[in-house]
């Protein structure tokens, strides 16, 4: 294939609406894409424009009371890419909103089988001090989704002036996915699934992202994702520079958490908490039951680097192909129960101390690295021997 141009790169500064603006008009082109991205899911579940009204309507209001500043970068967003403010609504709430019409598009009688999207994968490692050759935490993973992203993934650094900068990978028009802050707290995020899920609406889940990074302390970070309600189960990996990182598995109503082990941490989308397996059902699994060797691989191949490991180790952990398609770095290939291509849209790698992340698109099919800072231009990466 012909090389991926590197992820675009926005940076923005100002007030919550400023910063919104010049976001959406940088990248008017993703913005739209993301829209139609979802908008065309949601034809395809027969949701009709009242149902799109009313859901982003409430979403936007459930969006201004977890925090006012965020709806107005919202609204900025929507008018620099000159676009419905409940389009970016829809973007930054995709995953409850589609989930809503998955169910009211189940035949009278009928659950909603698959109420999140089977293509959602990913799997996160971090690296902590101890393991790690230059003495600095590692975090990153690979975030596996719908192949056509790659058409809306942007790299996006906010300068703020109440709080610590962020520089996160997120779908144009999104807040937050994964990401780090210039007070060394880093996050991924990725799918899980129990029978709890969309009984309640809560804050959308890119919404309790961006909250956890724009944290100055990593216990303010943590009590962000325990204190928010959620309307869907999810998996939090968070990171400090200072030495820690926890991952959170969270139901919509409950959080368990899992610590690491011989200074790693690694997840995929199965629950592995003992108390979560005992109280809940995992009801993703069956979608990916490749997630029970996903998250085996990649700790394997790091245990095999040795114990002193860099950043490319981890990289070379993620590109593995065990049991191709259905690996820790997937090519392109159709979802069984979508049609939709799915893949490994982006692999990232960070170094929250240095504040900086690595961030290749495509990675099955391709080489290239692109580095991104809190406080450079975007630079290519040497490759990982």
């Amino acid at each position: 294939m012909d090389h991926l141009a590197p992820i675009p790169f926005v940076s923005v500064s100002g007030t919550p609406y400023e910063r919104g603006r010049a976001y959406g008009a940088a990248v008017p082109e993703r913005v739209a894409r993301s829209a139609e991205i979802y908008g065309r899911a949601l034809d395809g579940l027969g949701a009709s424009d009242a149902f799109r009204q009313r859901l982003t309507t409430e979403f936007a209001a459930r969006i201004e009371a977890f925090g006012a500043h965020y709806l107005e970068e919202m609204r900025g967003i929507a008018d620099g890419a000159g676009v419905p403010l409940g389009d970016v609504v829809m973007i930054n709430a995709r995953t409850e909103v589609v989930a809503q019409a998955r169910r009211q598009s189940a035949a009278p009688g009928e659950a909603a089988a698959t109420p999140h999207e089977p293509e959602d994968g990913c799997t996160g490692a971090v690296i902590l001090a101890g393991r790690s050759s230059n003495g600095r935490l590692l975090h990153g993973q690979n975030w596996d989704w719908r192949s056509e992203c790659i058409e809306t993934g942007i790299v996006l650094r906010v300068h703020r002036d109440d709080g610590p900068d962020i520089l996160t990978f997120v779908e144009a028009g999104g807040l937050a996915r994964s990401g780090l802050n210039s007070a060394g707290i880093a996050l991924t995020a990725n799918y899980l699934e129990c029978e709890r899920d969309f009984r309640t609406t809560g804050v959308p889940l890119s919404l309790l992202r961006r909250k956890i990074l724009e944290q100055q302390h990593f216990a303010e970070a943590m009590g962000a994702v325990v204190n928010t309600p959620k309307s869907c189960a999810n998996n939090l990996m968070m990171s400090t520079a200072e030495g820690f990182a926890i991952d959170f598995e969270c139901a919509p109503d409950e959080v368990f958490s899992v610590l690491p082990e011989d200074d790693m941490l690694v997840h995929a989308n199965h629950w592995v908490s003992p108390a979560a397996r005992s109280k809940l059902k995992d009801t993703g699994v069956a979608n990916m039951p490749d997630s029970y060797y996903r998250d085996w691989r990649v700790k394997r191949l790091l245990q095999q680097a040795g114990t002193s490991l860099a950043l490319d180790d981890l990289k070379r952990a993620f590109f593995d192909d065990f049991a191709t398609p259905f690996a820790v770095c997937r090519p392109p290939r159709p979802s069984s129960l979508s049609g939709n291509l799915s893949a490994t849209v982006a692999m990232i790698a960070m170094e929250p101390a240095s504040g900086f992340m690595d961030v290749l698109p495509l990675p099955a099919l391709q080489r290239g690295f692109t580095r991104y800072s809190l406080t450079g231009q975007p630079q290519p990466v040497a490759e990982p021997a």
